[in-house]
């Protein structure tokens, strides 16, 4: 690199050292700590480090020199107090050390020039800053005699003046605790580090790897590793890699060279050189790492080829082990503690394998790639703290491979696990080196033919009694067809029993989770007066500002008005309308703005800085040019229109996230369904496509394998089949999205694919079945094939749809298959047109045509239903979710004859509702309730809802009430009848009618009734058919 494009960061170098002075000011003053009688540090670089020290894989000085310069600086002496900086170098290099100075921290850079006489007063300068710091210099004990050069050399021979009257203290663990705690940008480049690692391995380095194994070939370790280290060449690669915006793979370096091992021979220390051994199909141990910026990262993986029952056991067990290990890495952690717990549960779980376990699972990692200060061992007594990052290593070694091994080289093995990670405080690490799945179905290959394919897995019988929409549930008693047989006055008890109970539960809750003072759940917020910055410098104006006219710049989103013969930029945001008006031979322009004391649309009087101050309330420009008034007035319109347009496309993509990547089937042919579909559906021409099951997702490649679109198990939130019965025309797997993604230019949260159940039926040109077949014949034959055909499809579908939660399984991002129960559904409108609204176990769906509508029943506080009331036809459903900051969902214009099977649902899934005669403004009542939701409990909560209920129910007794007559009241009616002045004939005439009458009528009730109307209507038909009989034998 050319000096002209070395640039030190500053901030960073003070910083990083005023933070390691602090804390050595700190460890002073409590004469606690392994600085605390070093009075100064005395670091020397070298200019190239001595043959002997070559192999080690990184020095502790440069290491030093990269965490606070960002650069090796060779031939350079540090002499460093609690209170200064003091640096001899060469001269090209004082002059870019030349802007460190004026920080908090004290710099002083001497020059080494050729004139050995001011180099002597330099050194003996740094000598006397040594001496006056006190009897205790720290220096890097296994280096200070390693680095070569002249100023190592001068300064070792100025040193030896004072070398009996100081002592020299190792500084190594000091340093390293300085820089092992990383400050954000150093967890970014680790980052992409590790990114750069994981993407050379998953990408490349196992590809090459499976193909030698696949294609029988035989190549070495050393060959092998040799070709993917050029891969640190091909710019290409990396930039398909997409690790960051700004990443640049010219700073990449190897701080782990590429390392293959099989065939018996392993270090997990990886610490040998690759070997010219040839590949071994088995066990196959890959690992490597890269530096980027100085900072390293280091990932490794076993990869089981044909593995045996055994290795595929011991592997789960290492990766148990290592998920134990990553939940004991947290803020706090001893390292000791960590290993012996480890150990412990290794002895206790699988004793024969401890003493093949790893003596050290992992060591700091930063500037250094191997930092042995904060190795994972059993005597390490030092914490981990939040932001240091470490490699961890899980592995067990010389593992005999029983019964019996294919080979000789076979005949021992190792499994090993390392990756790059953060330490947090309060959760578990961070893994950078996540890229690189672990699990045993990404890591085994099964490369023979004569293996029996493995057995599907049976699955565990879902419980009948767990679920929204249990089976006791789906009974005949449930049905609208055999309600009649049920006693309506005890079931409606019953209901009404469960739902006091449920609301009752429901007020507990409320009160439980709205606690006093819990305060207004839209938080505390409050509009703040918003900036806007057109241009930071006189120079950005637009050129055409001189002119002294009124200049509409979109690119800033200004409007420039000349006033007082002086340009004056106004944002558009400050614009609140324009306006022209003709004026004879003028035209004025009438520009309004934003004021205090504007309502703002139905919004909240925009806020601003000082309410107090004097504002400009309009402009008004006259013109003879009234065209240019004209376009100036549509710039602004337009302007306005197109800022509006950005502001609302931004907010709704502030809930798009993007997935992580797609990790593709390698060793094997993934599932494949054909002649799919896709909504929403991708832009071009509409062509089926083909779905597709990989490792953590789906993917569905569109026509011949252009665009695709990915959904990843772990955004799955429900997965439904819905089969093609009887009126379904299209047969589909649905998946509702936790959160939504892109499809082209598409945000959606559903994701349906499927394929239609009917086919072009006959044309009139006809063919040799048609001519064979006529009438109805024909006929029934098209229908049995159709419904063949749909039996088919669903039960094509229902197998795919459970591969699909059989893959989610593995990976265990468990997405489990809901169909929907067409007895329970029924009609509604939640957009614009009626539709088929059907119950699942976990949610209601209205999956046949878009927009598609999802509900989780588990999201669902309480349900209201509206326009409840006698003389009405339909009613509708209002969904009140447990966030009260989302708005409440409405299904309307639900069939009256579906409200008691509606209610029978709701019940059954344990939903409390209530029913009114009137629509409410929800608006205004989730305001009420997000405000101050304690408070709304506290007045009894959701009992409103059936307050209305209780008073109409009141109301309408009390009205018939007034029509009830006593049983003596009665009496004396008759009396007085019977005393009345009309003659007796009459009344015996109209006595005997009413008596003959009612005693036909009396103690019939309504099913004898039915019975009577059931066989006349049998007799009537019966004659009917015997005249029909008999006319056709007449014919």
């Amino acid at each position: 690199m050319a000096d002209d494009e070395i640039r030190i960061d500053s901030q960073a170098f003070q910083n990083r050292l005023n933070g390691f002075l602090s804390h050595w000011k700190a460890e002073k003053r409590s004469s606690d700590g392994e600085l605390a009688g070093v009075g100064s540090i005395a670091i020397c670089a070298g200019s190239n480090p001595r043959q002997d020290d070559r192999n080690s894989k990184n020095q502790r000085t440069a290491a030093f020199m990269m965490w606070i310069l960002g650069y090796e600086f060779p031939t350079t002496l540090f002499v460093l107090t609690p209170e200064s900086l003091t640096v001899i170098t060469t001269k090209k290099k004082s002059q870019l050390l030349q802007p460190l100075k004026g920080g908090k921290v004290p710099v002083d850079i001497l020059v080494r020039s050729k004139n050995a006489e001011e180099n002597q007063k330099h050194f003996d300068k740094c000598l006397d800053i040594v001496k006056a710091g006190g009897k205790k210099v720290g220096v890097l004990a296994a280096e200070k005699d390693v680095a070569a050069g002249a100023v190592p050399d001068e300064w070792r021979q100025a040193f030896k003046g004072i070398e009996k009257d100081v002592e020299e203290v190792d500084i190594t663990a000091p340093l390293s605790t300085a820089w092992a705690v990383k400050d954000e940008k150093e967890l970014r480049v680790i980052r992409d580090a590790s990114r750069a690692s994981t993407g050379v391995l998953r990408q490349y380095f196992v590809e090459e790897i499976i193909s030698v194994v696949d294609n029988e070939r035989k190549i070495t370790h050393k060959t092998l590793a040799d070709k993917v280290m050029a891969k640190i060449d091909d710019d290409r690669f990396f930039k398909n890699l997409k690790i960051a915006e700004s990443f640049d793979s010219v700073q990449l370096d190897w701080g782990l060279p590429p390392t293959v091992q099989s065939g018996g021979q392993y270090d997990l220390k990886f610490q040998s050189e690759p070997d010219e051994i040839y590949l071994h199909s088995g066990v196959i141990v890959a690992g490597l790492g890269l530096k980027y910026q100085t900072y390293g990262s280091a990932v490794a993986r076993t990869y089981l080829i044909d593995p045996t029952k055994a290795q595929e056991a011991n592997y789960k067990f290492l990766l148990s082990v290592y998920a134990d290990v990553l939940g004991m890495l947290k803020d706090g952690a001893v390292c000791k503690d960590v290993y012996n717990k480890t150990l412990s549960a290794i002895k206790s779980k699988k004793p024969e394998l401890a003493s093949n376990f790893v003596r050290s699972i992992g060591f700091g990692i930063g500037t250094e790639m191997q930092d042995n200060v904060f190795s994972i061992n059993s005597k390490n007594s030092r914490t981990l703290k939040d932001g240091m990052t470490l490699t961890i290593t899980i592995g067990f070694t010389d593992l005999q491979n029983t019964p019996t091994p294919k080979d000789k080289r076979a005949a021992t093995y190792a499994l090993v696990i390392m990756d790059t990670i953060r330490i947090s405080a309060g959760k578990e690490p961070v893994v950078f080196t996540k890229g690189a799945s672990s699990d045993l179905e990404t890591v085994s290959f099964f490369f023979n033919d004569d293996e029996e394919e493995e057995k599907p897995k049976s699955k565990p019988k879902k419980d009948s009694k767990i679920g929204a929409v249990a089976q006791k549930n789906i009974t005949s008693k449930r049905l609208r067809s055999d309600r009649a047989a049920i006693d309506n006055s005890e079931r409606e008890a019953e209901r009404n029993k469960h739902q006091s109970e449920l609301k009752s539960k429901k007020q507990s809750e409320g009160m439980e989770r709205y606690r006093k003072g819990f305060g207004n759940l839209n938080g505390t917020e409050q509009k703040t007066f918003k900036r806007f910055d057109s241009y930071k410098r006189d120079n950005q104006f637009p050129g055409n500002v001189k002119n002294l006219a009124i200049v509409v710049d979109t690119k800033a989103a200004t409007i420039i008005l000349p006033i007082m013969g002086r340009p004056v930029p106004f944002h558009i945001n400050t614009i609140k309308n324009a306006s022209t008006t003709q004026e004879g031979g003028f035209t004025s322009l009438r520009i309004n703005f934003l004021s205090p004391g504007q309502g703002v649309g139905r919004k909240d009087d925009q806020p601003f800085e000082d309410a107090n101050a004097h504002f400009v309330r309009s402009l008004t420009f006259r013109s003879k040019d009234g065209n240019h008034m004209e376009d100036v007035t549509s710039q602004i319109t337009d302007l306005k229109k197109e800022l509006s347009r950005k502001e609302l496309e931004k907010k709704q993509m502030e809930d798009v996230v993007e997935q992580d990547k797609l990790m593709t089937t390698k060793d094997r042919k993934p599932n494949v369904m054909d002649l799919v579909f896709m909504r929403p559906a991708l832009d071009g021409k509409r062509v089926p496509g083909t779905l597709q099951i990989h490792q953590n997702g789906l993917r569905y490649v569109h026509g011949m394998g252009g665009t695709h679109v990915d959904v990843l198990f772990s955004n799955i939130k429900h997965l439904f089949f819905q089969p093609c019965e009887k009126t379904e025309m299209i047969v589909i797997i649905h998946a509702h999205l936790i959160n939504p993604i892109m499809i082209g230019k598409k945000k959606t949260k559903d994701v349906q694919f499927y394929r239609e159940a009917t086919e072009m039926a006959f044309d009139e040109t006809g063919n040799r079945q048609r001519r064979r077949r006529m009438g109805d014949e024909e006929e029934f034959q098209q229908e049995q094939e159709e419904r063949k055909r749909r039996a088919e499809l669903d039960r094509h579908f229902k197998s795919f749809a459970q591969k699909i939660e059989a893959a989610s399984e593995t990976v265990d991002q468990a997405v489990q298959v809901d169909i929907p129960v067409r007895a329970l559904n029924f009609n509604g409108v939640h957009s614009r047109s009626s539709v088929t609204m059907q119950p699942t176990t976990d949610c209601l769906v209205q999956l046949s045509e878009p927009p598609f509508y999802v509900i989780t029943l588990a999201d669902i506080e309480i349900v209201h239903l509206e326009r409840v009331q006698f003389g009405l036809k339909n009613f509708d459903m209002v969904f009140v979710f447990k966030d009260f900051t989302r708005p409440p969902s409405h299904i309307n214009t639900i069939p009256v004859e579906n409200l008691d099977s509606v209610k029978d649902w709701l019940d059954s899934v344990d939903i409390p509702f209530s029913e009114g005669p009137l629509n409410l403004n929800w608006a205004q009542i989730m305001k009420t309730i997000t405000t101050d939701p304690h408070n709304f409990f506290e007045e009894g909560g959701w009992g409103f809802l059936g307050a209305s209920d209780s008073e109409n129910e009141d109301d309408e007794e009390e009205e018939e009430s007034v029509f009830e007559i006593s049983e003596e009241e009665m009496g004396s009616v008759v009396s007085s009848e019977d005393e009345s002045d009309f003659g007796d004939d009459g009344d015996a005439s109209a006595d005997e009618s009413e008596g003959s009458g009612s005693d036909d009528e009396e103690g019939e009730d309504w099913d004898e009734l039915e019975k009577k109307a059931r066989r006349k209507d049998r007799e009537i038909g019966h004659d009917d058919d015997e005249e029909d009989r008999g006319k056709k034998r007449k014919r």
